[in-house]
């Protein structure tokens, strides 16, 4: 029989051989880019530890089948388990994702960098448990790296508009970096890559209307971990297909990109990392951040004529109108929190925006829908441009209500979340008091206190198998 591999090959695509060599450049990444994706982990592993509160992500925890544990398998926050590492990566990565509360990247299209944690830090214990003193900064390597390819890909490229989901961006990013901590050589890592753009696209169906489900809360976990199996297939020297995305008819373009090649209008190196938007204050779709901290100013003011109100004007980018402008009857927490009208009536309404308050025991208080029913939801021309201007990455928003009186608010306007670079003073404390609530809200005193104690540490010469232990059950 003949190996297929043999047989001469084109060139690889230069988006191919771009990302490999990127992957295997010396990692002399900025002071500000390392300290970013040390928060970066952290956020994320807060994230997860808060989502095990909930049972439709626990319960899709564990090995894949009953029994499927391994005593040297990587380790899952905030739980017993010890799995092999393309399951382990589906477990942090849903948990990371679950209650949308990790950071985001907004470009052309949309994104979560810190989903590419899943993979990477439990293949990095997974590997420290195995041989190799996998350390912290490696570790932050491989995230800085994998934020900067999903990002750059996003940056010029929506995937959005021909229907496929970000998570796709997942999976490229975590494939290469994954193959990059593994030790793969440059035609391993394109080989490895070029597997997962044939892999096509997951569809944004379970994102939007009529269909919107859990799926979009582990679809990121899903791809992180297909990240890791493409990896390790590319290790054992599995054949990759050079022109997987530019193939006439066949390809990526021709096939599911309507026939354009990607824009990739700047070199990779670690603009993503620095600019990267945290989620502080509220468990919300990223566009509709501003319009919660808008929201919430206006409070004071309108919670005790919620029953005079007549209109309520949300001015948004052109992405936030097409994405999250949602009216109707919303089925569950997935609709939810990708509903700007609903995510700006409880902020009116209670003061807060956590994520408890997506489940049916708020959401079935009549006021929030009498709200919704009075919403009108606008773009605001100057928000969509600022929102892609390299140079500001605004995500703005503003809110006005108008009451029966003929009487109106102050509009309030907030062009920058809390999360935002412009903001990072004030929010990297309040990014830290997140974490340590949420490893105070899920572990006892004496576990809390030696977590506290490593934090003040230089956490970057750590193994990352002694790390991950301060977090395993």
């Amino acid at each position: 029989m003949s190996d297929y591999r043999s047989a001469k090959r084109p060139p690889a695509d230069t988006v191919l051989q771009n990302i490999a060599d990127y992957v295997l450049e010396p990692s002399t990444f900025s002071d500000n880019a390392y300290r970013t994706a040390q928060f970066c982990l952290l956020d994320s592993i807060g994230c997860a530890l808060q989502a095990l509160r909930f049972p439709a992500c626990s319960n899709l925890l564990g090995p894949i089948v009953p029994g499927a544990e391994l005593a040297n398998g990587a380790k899952i926050p905030g739980t017993p388990y010890q799995l092999e590492p393309v399951q382990a990566a589906f477990n942090l990565g849903a948990m990371i994702r679950w209650l949308d509360y990790n950071d985001t990247w907004l470009a052309a299209e949309w994104g979560h960098p810190s989903d590419n944690f899943g993979g990477l830090f439990t293949l990095c214990d997974y590997l420290s448990r195995n041989g190799q003193d996998i350390s912290i900064k490696q570790l932050l390597d491989s995230a800085i790296k994998a934020y900067e390819i999903q990002g750059v890909l996003a940056l010029e490229n929506s995937f959005n508009r021909v229907g496929l989901d970000h998570v796709i961006l997942v999976r490229i990013a975590t494939t290469a970096t994954a193959t990059g901590l593994l030790g793969g050589n440059r035609d391993q890592i394109i080989n490895a890559v070029s597997n997962a753009w044939i892999d096509g696209g997951a569809l944004r169906t379970y994102r939007h209307a009529p269909n919107t489900g859990s799926r979009k809360s582990w679809a990121a976990g899903d791809a992180t971990s297909r990240g890791v199996r493409l990896a390790l297939m590319a290790m054992k020297d599995e054949m990759g297909y050079p022109s997987a995305l530019s193939a006439t008819q066949w390809g990526f373009y021709d096939v599911l990109f309507d026939g354009k090649p990607f824009e990739l209008n700047q070199t990779f190196s670690t603009y993503v990392m620095e600019n990267i938007l945290f989620k502080i204050s509220f468990p919300a779709e990223f566009h509709a951040q501003t319009a919660v901290e808008a929201a919430l100013t206006l409070h004071p003011h309108v919670s005790e004529k919620l029953d005079n109100i007549e209109k309520i004007v949300i001015e948004t980018q052109e992405a936030g109108a097409r994405i999250i402008d949602k009216t109707g009857p919303l089925n569950n927490p997935a609709d939810r929190d990708h509903c700007i009208q609903y995510m700006v009536a409880i902020p009116l309404i209670f003061g807060r925006l956590i994520a408890e308050d997506y489940e049916d025991e708020i959401a079935f208080d009549p006021r929030v829908d009498n709200l919704r029913n009075k919403m009108q939801v606008v773009e605001n021309k100057a928000f969509s441009k600022d929102y892609l201007d390299p140079s500001k990455r605004a995500i703005g928003n503003a809110i006005q209500i108008f009451f029966s009186d003929g009487s109106k608010t102050e509009r309030i306007e907030v062009s920058y979340p809390i999360g935002h670079r412009c903001r990072r003073d004030e929010g990297i404390p309040l990014l830290m008091k997140k974490f340590q609530n949420n490893v105070d809200n899920h572990f006892k005193k004496e576990k809390r206190d030696n977590i506290k104690k490593v934090m003040e540490g230089d956490l970057q010469p750590m193994i990352v198998r002694e790390f991950m232990d301060l977090f395993a059950e």
